[in-house]
């Protein structure tokens, strides 16, 4: 059976990305024949000798230019090894946030460069920006190298660049590795070519398929956000109390003692419940209904953790946003804050800082943080949140600021100071 990798790509414009991603989805046989057929007709009317294939994924494209939104177009394939959900986000430095949406979930990105341009600003922007998200894993795709001379000097020299932007950022020499391709052509994508003599390393699919993911870093114990309370109150259901939502982190099984967030009522696992049938364990991803021992007062937006280690329930932090919209984030801004299940009413208190992330500098103070930006700030809200520090677990670490009046999404935000870990290097 085949496990899960979570990937997204990012890169600048032009550099190929759409391209790389039709050939993904070509090479691993994950488009209908018909849509083959079509993207080779309006090739050949373009006067072109091969299939462009950045044809499959410009529609999609296209519509998310139109509006300024975080939408992400989502895309499926896989192979014998592994099934893949890569999140495609535009290259435009004006959808950084775009960035941020995808590559959120992502156990590994695929960072594009053009081979003729090395690595730029918005290669930089990126980075940064993932290594905030704390990505785990790096691949750099060097496409068009087949457009360039000297492509193996080229490359090294792009390679060293690279990873001395990226061992600043705090990832390790295993966890970023390079690769020569031309998504054009198919060179090194799904096929080893014997154009690029000077590379020995895998294949980009054979890079994916292989590389070892942990799908949750299990560095704390249960986080169950209560999404719904199952009563059914029928004659064969009569007495059945159930807490329906996903395992956000950890593991469960039947027996073990929990904790009730913000309350801190402990009571006791007895049953783990899906629409399949019992569970003897469900781990972080796993949407169960959870059954316990005592007749508790649970609710939702409610949290179900570990007492070894349970977070003590916030009602003021600082956090680190991305912020998404065209209207500015002042201070005292009163806005909604939703964090895992619970939504709460929040104030914006101090702008503590201003990330810049080119030279990984900060500007102290800000008066405003505007589309696009990142930085640090302290929040004060209603109800208190029960979250983990981002450093420490991504799920329960992150939520949104959302605007009151209208339900847009205003902001992504990451639980504590973790700006300083990228400035200093640090990886967690």
């Amino acid at each position: 059976m085949s496990d899960l990798l979570r990937l997204a790509t990012a890169g600048s414009v032009d550099d190929g990305k759409s391209t790389l991603v039709g050939r993904l989805l070509y090479d691993t046989k994950s488009v209908l024949a018909d849509q083959i057929d079509a993207v080779t007709r309006a090739s050949v009317d373009r006067g072109l000798d091969t299939p462009d294939l950045s044809l499959l994924v410009d529609g999609l494209r296209a519509e998310r230019e139109q509006g300024i939104t975080i939408d992400v177009a989502y895309r499926y394939f896989a192979t014998p090894k592994r099934t893949f959900v890569l999140a495609d986000t535009p290259g435009h430095v004006q959808y950084t946030r775009n960035t941020v949406s995808g590559a959120s979930t992502a156990q590994l990105v695929i960072l594009l460069v053009d081979a003729r341009k090395g690595v730029i600003a918005q290669t930089r922007r990126h980075a940064a920006v993932l290594a905030l998200l704390g990505v785990p894993k790096l691949v750099l795709a060097v496409n068009k190298i087949d457009l360039v001379e000297n492509p193996e000097e080229v490359f090294t020299s792009i390679s060293a660049e690279f990873n001395e932007l990226t061992s600043s950022l705090g990832w390790s020499s295993e966890d970023v590795v390079e690769i020569p391709v031309s998504a054009l052509h198919g060179d090194n994508v799904a096929i080893r070519s014997d154009k690029t003599p000077y590379y020995t390393g895998p294949t980009l699919i054979e890079h994916l398929e292989s590389i070892p993911v942990d799908a949750e870093p299990h560095r704390v114990g249960l986080r169950f956000p209560v999404q719904y309370v199952i009563r059914p109150r029928t004659a064969e259901f009569l007495d059945y109390r159930g807490y329906a939502g996903q395992v956000a982190a950890g593991s469960v099984v039947p027996g073990d003692e929990v904790v009730i967030l913000p309350s801190g009522t402990r009571t006791t696992v007895t049953r783990i419940d899906t629409a399949d049938g019992e569970l003897d364990v469900a781990h972080a991803g796993r949407s169960v209904t959870l059954i316990l021992a005592d007749d508790v007062d649970v609710s939702r937006g409610d949290t179900i953790a570990s007492p070894s280690d349970a977070p003590e329930p916030i009602g003021e932090f600082d956090a680190t946003v991305c912020w998404l919209a065209e209207k500015s984030l002042r201070p005292g801004a009163r806005l909604l804050l939703k964090h895992g299940t619970r939504t709460t009413q929040a104030i914006v208190g101090s702008l503590v800082e201003r990330f810049n992330e080119q030279d990984l500098t900060t500007d102290q103070g800000p008066d405003t943080l505007e589309l696009n930006e990142i930085g640090k700030i302290s929040i004060r809200v209603a109800e208190p949140i029960v979250a983990d520090d981002y450093t420490v677990n991504r799920h329960t670490g992150s939520f949104l600021l959302i605007d009151p009046a209208g339900g847009n999404t205003l902001a992504a935000g990451l639980v504590g100071d973790v700006i300083s870990a990228v400035e200093l290097g640090e990886r967690v």
